[in-house]
């Protein structure tokens, strides 16, 4: 059986409210917390970006895990916001790490769900033999155009995950994976913000992919929503992950602790596993996980996850993931134009 031996999530601590966004544009706050919930995100700080949250998460993981970093021959960062357009973020990783030399290293791209599919190769590679774990890191420093939509959900944060055999704090029973082409969103190189499609990222995106992952791998494994105590989903905002719950028929009460981005925002490649450790951090052994991610572009992965005793004694060994959720500092909207860089000379 493979699954996860370590999990650690990292949240920067800087916030800005939605209302203080919706000031500066003149816009509705209160109607966009209604509509999305999301009440604010979070936003890195001047010395923070996609490798510093991606080793702070590492370094959780590994804690949890209890190995020496030297076992772990591969890791993999899912990202849209790695500091460098020609420059590996996984070799800073692993020196910070104390991994490697002798470690595979690939920096992933595929929107939201880069980080899931991390975890899916690192599974693979596990069940060949060719390692022993793997890391698997979903991390984001997100962008949003400002006084666009996504300037009041793209936020930072990220979740890592060590893949084995031993020691395992949940198991991965099964994954499947639905794919299209299906462009909601998308940054040419050369932009600095992404754009999107507006509802089209809802429909036919977002609740078509996700829906079909959740129903592909209920099929393969032959089981039912019933089968599963907490649900993860992607989660873009607040409104879409409790719209797919609807649709497949899963009480909120499921999702609930999930729900991160509630109070952290969308940190894109980090959101449905930033989610999941948030779950493990609360689970009890025996209980059962689903969870399924979106990126855009687009597909979704989902996994079926079983808790295991040593959750108990593991989840103590760093902090969790409320932990980051409750330690904020709030800024202005100046503040964080300048430490986004969203003004140029």
């Amino acid at each position: 059986m493979i699954g996860i031996t370590g999990y650690g999530a990292y949240i920067p601590r800087f916030r800005i409210k939605a209302e203080e966004i919706a000031r500066v544009w003149n816009q509705d706050g209160e109607a966009f917390k209604r509509g999305m919930k999301i009440n604010e995100k979070a936003v890195p700080a001047a010395d923070e970006d996609t490798v510093t949250i991606s080793v702070a998460a590492a370094k959780n993981a590994i804690a949890r895990a209890g190995i020496d970093p030297q076992q772990i021959g591969a890791l993999f960062i899912g990202s849209e916001s790695h500091p460098y357009a020609v420059k590996p973020s996984g070799t800073m990783a692993v020196d910070a790490l104390g991994i490697g030399p002798e470690v595979m290293v690939a920096d992933f791209e595929f929107a939201c769900k880069a980080g899931t599919a991390a975890m899916q190769c690192c599974m693979g590679l596990v069940q060949s033999g060719m390692i022993k774990y793997g890391m698997a890191i979903g991390a984001d420093t997100a962008q949003g155009q400002p006084g666009d939509a996504l300037e009041y959900s793209a936020a930072a944060g990220g979740a890592a995950f060590v893949i084995g055999r031993d020691n395992l704090i949940a198991k991965i029973l099964d994954t499947f994976s639905f794919t299209s082409d299906t462009p909601d969103f998308w940054r040419r190189e050369g932009e600095k913000y992404p754009r999107h499609g507006a509802r089209f990222t809802g429909e036919p995106a977002y609740f078509k992919h996700v829906i079909e992952a959740t129903k592909g791998l209920l099929k393969k494994t032959g089981t039912t929503v019933n089968d599963y105590d907490k649900v993860v989903f992607h989660m873009p905002n607040g409104k879409f992950p409790r719209e797919a719950a609807k649709k497949l028929g899963v009480p909120e009460e499921k999702i609930r602790d999930s729900l991160v981005v509630e109070n952290v925002g969308n940190s894109y490649s980090g959101s449905s596993i930033v989610g999941l450790t948030n779950v493990l951090d609360k689970a009890t052994p025996g209980e059962k996980i689903l969870m399924t991610s979106f990126g855009s572009g687009a597909g979704s992965d989902s996994f079926a996850l079983e808790v295991t005793d040593r959750i108990i004694k593991a989840r103590d060994l760093a902090k969790k993931t409320e932990y980051y959720i409750n330690n904020k500092t709030y800024v202005d909207y100046g503040t964080y134009a300048r430490l986004r860089k969203k003004l140029t000379v």
